[in-house]
């Protein structure tokens, strides 16, 4: 076929920079605990760039590279049961995962002024 564009199977899309947050819930456990298990984490995660913790939840950022928001997620999810063990994580669970692109983290930052974060309950603010 003339002018047609040939895809190949072994081409995979570009992989694409995602701003993540995981928060997870359990059981109380000491701050100190949670503390020391998130900065363990930081060492064995190489691009997170936030921990934020109480006696029980915490909630990590970090950028993760991937073809889709799809695929992001999916390793979300298993970020917390993978280092359980090796960072001393408490037995929580997952119980929200954003994924958001790089633009839309930018974009968030220019109106918010540092980042991501709640904008006020009823506020009400440009994208």
């Amino acid at each position: 076929m003339k002018g047609a564009a040939m895809t190949s199977p072994d081409i995979m899309p570009a992989p694409s920079v995602w701003f993540v947050t995981v928060t997870v819930a359990g059981d109380h456990v000491s701050e100190s605990a949670i503390r020391k298990g998130l900065e363990r984490l930081a060492h064995e995660h190489p691009f997170l760039l936030s921990g934020r913790y109480a006696a029980d939840r915490a909630e990590v950022r970090y950028w993760e590279e991937g073809p889709n928001a799809r695929t992001v997620i999916d390793l979300a999810l298993t970020l917390w049961e993978e280092h359980r063990s090796t960072a001393g994580l408490p037995d929580w669970t997952v119980v929200g995962v954003e994924v958001i692109d790089r633009e839309t983290f930018h974009r968030r930052g220019r109106h918010i002024g540092s980042g991501p974060g709640l904008i006020a309950a009823g506020g009400v603010t440009p994208l």
